[in-house]
């Protein structure tokens, strides 16, 4: 899949499950879980032993899983896992390098930023999301709601510190999307492979992300129907 498909495909999720374990076998039975659970996205950090090898076998596997590689901090890395089928690339920071090479190849890139400054750098360099990383570190849903009300027209992607509780949270602050780890994916539910209960956290995040975008849209609307009445009030005025 190319730039505008993916960056459709992460807007209409909502989510993009990052996969950060301490094995290959680990990654693959977390990879496979998620999209059982309805989350047909994944994140392959190059954390992960032999990262690259698995972003091309799940891509000849599950042709419909659109993967994408995680934590990508040179273009040599980068372009191994373009090479290898990765449909998009993450940072936990930003590398104007990787950006130009992304454009280059039509490939969706979400660099990390923090600080206004960073979020509007990234954002001019051409990337199709900023994701916006840790924000767990700075009061994440006031963070990201300043953002916001300051950048509307960036998409951002919130990462690092999002659980259950604040996901829809996160949405009605302004995130276009969330990015989730082991909140998601937890520790013991691989080492247990308990698909089930992936599945289940996949189905409540899901939700969760549901439910944030279904009060900024019943917000959006009672904006709109306020803004009639008052101009009715001026025009009878």
């Amino acid at each position: 899949m190319k730039h505008d498909e993916v960056c459709a495909l992460i807007k209409q999720i909502g989510i993009i499950p990052a996969v950060r374990v301490s094995s290959a076998d680990d990654a693959h039975f977390a990879a496979e879980a998620v999209a059982e659970g309805g989350i047909n996205i994944v994140e392959m950090t190059m954390t992960v032993p032999r990262a690259v090898d698995l972003i091309s076998h799940l891509v000849r596997r599950h042709p419909t899983m659109v993967v994408g590689a995680g934590t990508v901090l040179d273009t040599d890395t980068a372009r191994k896992c373009v090479d290898a089928g990765a449909s998009f690339i993450t940072a936990p920071g930003f590398d104007n390098e990787i950006l130009q090479f992304a454009a280059k190849e039509m490939i969706a890139v979400l660099p990390g930023a923090l600080t206004p400054t960073e979020v509007i750098t990234a954002w001019k360099a051409g990337c199709g999301f900023v994701k916006v990383f840790p924000c767990s570190g700075l009061n994440g849903l006031s963070h990201i709601k300043s953002l916001h009300t300051s950048l509307p027209q960036i998409p951002l992607v919130a990462a690092g510190g999002v659980n259950q509780e604040t996901a829809s949270q996160y949405i009605v602050a302004g995130a276009t999307a969330i990015g989730v780890g082991a909140e998601l994916i937890p520790t013991e539910a691989i080492r247990r492979r308990q698909t089930k209960r992936i599945k289940e956290l996949a189905r409540r995040f899901t939700k969760s992300v549901k439910d944030g975008r279904d009060q900024v849209d019943a917000w959006q609307r009672s904006q709109v129907a306020q803004k009639y009445e008052e101009t009715e009030k001026c025009e009878e005025a």
